[in-house]
Formats: C-alpha cells, structure tokens, sequence
C-alpha cells in the first residue's frame, strides 16, 4: 500500500470518486453532487480563508484506491474554543483497520507538522457543516446536509485509538398531525401577551439581505456555548445563502422580532436528499430534468436551525416559531420533519422535540484522540 498526498485535478477526482466504490451495494446513501463536493474543497469555499487542509489516499500497488481522509486545521474553532485541536473529515474506507490505521496516522502526522497533537471528527469539514460517523439508523435514508457512513467505520475508528467524545441525535416528527397546534396554543397565547411588541414573520425574497444579516446575529449569539461552535464568518454565512437560496421555502424560514430587532429563528429546508437520490451525483446534462421533476415530489423537512437570543430564552419565543412552523408545514403539505442534530446533552431540545412527539431515529457519534500524539 501507498500514501497518495492530494496534488491536482486527477487526484481530487479520484479522491472524490472513491464514495461511490464504498456505497455502490448500500441503497440508502445518497450521493451529493460531485461538482458540491468539489467546491467544498476548493478555495471558492470561504471556510479555507481561516482554515487548512491535506488531502490523503492509500491506495493498493495496482494504483486502486482503499480509503480517503482529510486533515484539517480551523483555526476559528482554535481560537473561539481554546481548543488546539485539528479535524479530520471525509473519511471513507474499505473495511480493513490497517487501511484504516493508515489513514489515520498520516492525518495526525500532518498536523503534527503544523503543531496540532489533538484530532477529532469526522467534521467535512467543520462543526458547522457534516458531522459524525453514522450509529443508528442505518436503514433510512439520510436527510439533507446530515452523513451517512457504514457501521464498521465506528469499529475501524475505536481499533485505531480514537474514542467517542460526543453523541448527536436526529428526531423525527409526523408532520400530518395538528394536535399539537392545540398543545402549543396556551403557552403561545400567554407569550403573545407577555411581549406585545413580538412579531414573527416568514422570510421575503425581497428582504433577502437584511435577513440574512439577522441570521448571521442571531446564529453566532444563540449558540456561542454550544459544544463544537464556532462563529459563522460573514462570508461563509453568505456562501452558504447563496447557495440554498433558490431551494428554500420562504413560508419554512421564521424569525422573531421584538420592536425590529430579530430575536429567534428557526429554519427548516425541504429534504432534497430525496431528489438527490435520483441523480447519483450528476446534475449535467439530463439530471436537471429529473431534478425539476422530483422537487416536486419532496414531503419531508430537515428542521436544522432553531434558536434563540440568550435575553428572550424562555419566554415562549420558541412555542410561537414552533407553531407557526408546524402550521406553515401542513398548509404545504409536508408529511414528516426531521430535527437534527441535537446534543446528547441539550435538556431542553429534547423536552421540546419530545412535546412534539419526536422520536429518535439516528444518532451519530464524533469520536477524538484524548493524549497528545
């Protein structure tokens, strides 16, 4: 076997082609878009301007490819977090550990190389993007922006001397249902009394600009304690607008204001994985056809942002986006939402998701070294 350091275009391309070797038996991955995925490691991706990479492949004598990984380095989450620990990320591997091991000890002497003695993951490639080796759920398909990896990678991860540090769950939640609109309503009518100056609105098209501008505050505020965090630069917040933009639901995109000023937002996305599905990673030059088609056709959600201005935390604010999301939900007929992802150790997502009668139907693990290497 041979370590391949990722140097051009050829390489990229196999790196990036490998996913397709892994899953082409396994009927619930779904593929993303090679030309994403492409982006995502270039530098049109604004997240490298804080961060760092290198690419690896082991491959066998032949020149075939055996697993793939990513070292990387945010120096954001180094600095916001007090934390000099590097990620590794895209992690794909047959099931074999001395591959596995291979993978593994490249990633961490690289980061060695750039003073990093720490690694966790799998983060492609940070904690704001995919996270986690998939631990439940592995008869269902993935949701949008969520991972999907086999069951034995949890097993090539622990022989090869990582530990798993952190646990995220995805709930799911019958959508059809509206007794829970019923449940919601006296804790929303007291808040509505409470804060006469509360609004929540669904985003408009035509006040794109300023909303994300509240988004931005909002996100970076709300979540400044949550494990993993770190701040979302303005570029890469607008990055990644940009790109979902034409493939949001204005009705599905709620924020709270008190006297103008965004307080909560919660943000759920139409579930294109289901669209996805059918283009195996190809959008050009038929697949946009089926793309148009089965856009259509999405009945599910993917609630992946909620939350709160610390000052106006417990005040009811989430009871209201919670009902109007769930009401906007059944008017366009949407059958199913999946929350994700929560922390294992978040109380009160999970006493909310549970009032809403959600159930936890994958979980996913983050696993890291404890010692210094």
């Amino acid at each position: 076997m041979k370590i391949v350091n990722i140097r051009n275009k050829r390489q990229l391309k196999q790196f990036i082609d490998f996913s397709w070797e892994i899953y082409k038996d396994n009927k619930f991955w779904v593929a993303p878009l090679k030309i994403d995925v492409e982006e995502i490691l270039s530098e049109k991706n604004p997240f490298w301007l804080h961060a760092k990479k290198q690419l690896f492949l082991v491959c066998d004598e032949q020149g075939k490819t055996l697993g793939r990984i990513a070292a990387i380095i945010d120096y954001n989450y180094i600095s916001f977090q007090n934390d000099k620990c590097g990620f590794f990320g895209f992690f794909e591997c047959i099931d074999d550990v001395t591959v596995a091991r291979l993978l593994f000890d490249n990633a961490k002497s690289w980061l060695s190389e750039q003073g990093i003695h720490k690694i966790m993951g799998p983060m492609n490639p940070s904690t704001n993007d995919e996270c986690g080796f998939l631990m439940e759920g592995f008869n269902i398909l993935p949701s949008i922006m969520m991972p999907y990896t086999p069951e034995y990678y949890l097993c090539l991860a622990e022989k090869c001397g990582l530990k798993k540090i952190k646990e995220l769950y995805a709930y799911d939640m019958d959508v059809t249902s509206d007794s829970r609109v019923a449940r919601l309503g006296k804790i929303v009518n007291m808040a509505k009394k409470k804060m006469p100056l509360l609004k929540v609105e669904t985003l408009k098209k035509s006040s794109f600009k300023e909303d994300l501008a509240s988004a931005i505050s909002i996100y970076n505020c709300a979540w400044e304690k949550n494990w993993g965090f770190v701040p979302w630069s303005d570029e890469e917040f607008a990055y990644i607008a940009s790109k979902l933009k034409s493939f949001v639901e204005p009705e599905m995109i709620i924020i709270a204001k008190v006297s103008g000023v965004a307080v909560g937002m919660l943000i759920s996305l139409p579930d294109y994985n289901q669209v996805l599905k059918k283009l195996n990673g190809k959008i050009l030059p038929f697949g946009i056809f089926k793309f148009l088609y089965y856009r259509r056709k999405i009945n599910s959600l993917r609630l992946m942002v909620m939350g709160v201005v610390k000052e106006y935390r417990h005040k009811g604010i989430e009871a209201i986006m919670y009902e109007k999301g769930l009401k906007n939900a059944l008017k366009l007929g949407y059958k199913h939402c999946e929350l994700s992802w929560v922390l294992d150790d978040n109380v009160m997502t999970h006493r909310t998701a549970e009032m809403m009668n959600g159930r936890i139907y994958k979980k996913y693990a983050v696993y890291a070294t404890f010692d210094s290497f």
